[in-house]
């Protein structure tokens, strides 16, 4: 299989910022070991990105009370390495384009739910901004390392 010819999946992601300005990040089913993200997913055929971003946030964390802060402009990417080629998404794509959002969470934390019918997190908390590239699995890394100063110019 040649990977350049792989597309990449359509994806959104969604920066859940408390009161505090920390991040929702959480660790993931499939890779519990140190590495944390935030929220983030396909976008089904015909769906809008916001849409998106709202259907993959609840089904990820059960968080529905939020106000949309910012839409960031264009969008980021990532492959996958060499060892993930073929095995994450029935081997149909080479990594992701997402659409990002940042949004503030505006409910208590006893109302994050992981528990969901499409469960992806064993574990969540907030987390500092800065320290988003070094929580992430080392593919997505430059991505999130893009997103930060776009997250700190939204909020200040």
């Amino acid at each position: 299989m040649n990977e350049k010819i792989l597309p990449l999946r359509n994806g959104v992601g969604a920066i859940v910022l408390n009161k505090n300005n920390q991040v929702f990040v959480g660790k993931r089913i499939d890779n519990p070991g140190k590495f944390w993200q935030m929220p983030q997913g396909g976008v089904d055929d015909g769906e809008k990105y916001l849409e998106a971003m709202k259907r993959e946030l609840f089904e990820e964390t059960g968080i529905k009370n939020f106000e949309l802060v910012k839409e960031i402009e264009g969008m980021t990417e990532y492959e996958l390495p060499d060892y993930l080629l073929g095995k994450i998404w029935k081997g149909r794509y080479r990594g992701q384009k997402q659409k990002w959002f940042v949004v503030r969470f505006l409910g208590n934390d006893n109302e994050i739910n992981l528990n969901t019918s499409k469960p992806e997190f064993i574990e969540w908390k907030w987390a500092n901004l800065d320290d988003l590239p070094g929580m992430i699995v080392d593919f997505k890394k430059k991505l999130y390392e893009k997103l930060l100063p776009k997250i700190k110019l939204i909020i200040g």
